[in-house]
């Protein structure tokens, strides 16, 4: 397939581009490459797919040196000409929309970016995918949307009316948008509930990477609500062979959807949401001895009260896309933050060598 996937230099959609290349799709790759977090990381993503950060100029295609079915373009969702323009040239058979101003937290203070990049950006994906016939949109949303819903696991059946932060209300906003453009227009569209997705390459803003860096550089790390927090971890590699098997299954009309007892996750038009995650909740301080572990370093915890926005349990019901797709998470969490703290080693510090507590850093 002819795939486009905006926002490449992000986490999830650098492992996503890797992935689909390797099994021989065409990619064009999007990002604006902004300053939200360090774009060190995200140049050094793009090195991996085979593109040079030094040599981009907005707007113009650059192919990769190392994969000859990728190209990457930075540019802006938000640039509705430029956009319009890239779905034009390439006629893409799919798109997945992972661009967008990500965190809770941010956007108590920032509220503009969320509003700017998750919803008008967010309206030109559906308006040039409708205009240029995308035969599938997938999109991602996010665990957030679950807000002040407690009746455990999350399902995407249930009513997700209480958001608790702007970034959630953005998201459960997308959900709507794309589903009055599958009923409008036919447009068949998924949308993706991501639950906590860490590994190798992760954002610096989230827990597992501010937690290594705190604990390797003797540093005390936050815990918030007193450590009394369960998060549906989920590995990098299991969320993207979900992302893999959906693309591949366009969404369609329920029939058996019923305007009288109206199912939030299917329609009657070729409209769909599910939850992607491992399906198997861990508690704050289990993950943080995990990385104890790893790193042969007891972290200094300082514990706090909740955070505004913020929510003490996530678990994600998966047995749609079980059911649907065969969709099966295989990696542990204690494999999965080997992997991560491994790499934050050989990324940030090639020398350091983890086998006690001498190992902590300086800087």
């Amino acid at each position: 397939m002819k795939i486009l996937i905006t926002g490449t230099a992000g986490f999830i959609g650098f492992h996503l581009a890797k992935r689909l290349l390797e099994r021989g799709d065409v990619v064009v790759g999007i990002d604006n490459i902004n300053d939200y977090y360090d774009v060190n990381l995200k140049h050094a993503r793009l090195a991996q797919t085979g593109i040079n950060h030094t040599d981009l100029i907005y707007g113009v295609p650059q192919v990769s040196d190392k994969y000859e079915n990728y190209t990457f373009i930075k540019l802006d969702i938000c640039d509705k000409e430029s956009l319009e323009n890239c779905f034009k040239t390439y006629q893409f058979d799919a798109v997945c929309n992972l661009a967008a101003q990500a965190g809770v937290r941010y956007s108590l203070t920032n509220p503009d970016a969320y509003i700017e990049a998750n919803i008008k950006g967010f309206l030109n994906i559906l308006e040039c995918s409708r205009h240029f016939k995308v035969g599938h949109l997938l999109y991602a949303s996010s665990s957030s949307v679950y807000g002040l819903n407690k009746k455990m696991p999350f399902s995407a059946h249930d009513n997700v009316d209480h958001p608790v932060s702007l970034y959630a209300a953005s998201k459960k906003s997308n959900e709507l948008m794309a589903h009055a453009y599958s009923h409008l227009f036919n447009l068949p569209t998924t949308g993706l509930r991501f639950f906590t997705v860490y590994g190798p390459w992760g954002r610096p803003d989230m827990a597992l990477f501010l937690f290594t860096k705190a604990i390797l550089e003797g540093k005390p790390i936050e815990v918030f609500n007193n450590g009394e927090m369960k998060r549906d971890f989920t590995y990098v590699d299991d969320i993207i062979e979900g992302i893999v098997k959906v693309f591949d299954q366009p969404a369609q009309a329920n029939p058996n959807w019923n305007n009288q007892n109206p199912d939030p996750a299917t329609s009657a038009a070729p409209f769909a949401v599910f939850n992607i995650g491992r399906g198997a909740p861990v508690n704050l301080l289990d993950f943080v001895e995990e990385i104890e572990k790893e790193t042969g370093i007891t972290a200094q915890k300082i514990f706090m009260p909740m955070q505004d926005g913020d929510v003490a349990e996530t678990s994600a019901d998966i047995d749609d896309l079980k059911n649907l797709l065969n969709y099966e998470p295989t990696v542990s969490v204690q494999k999965g933050v080997k992997n991560f703290v491994n790499w934050f080693t050989m990324f940030y510090h090639p020398n350091l060598q983890l086998t006690s507590k001498t190992a902590v850093i300086s800087i």
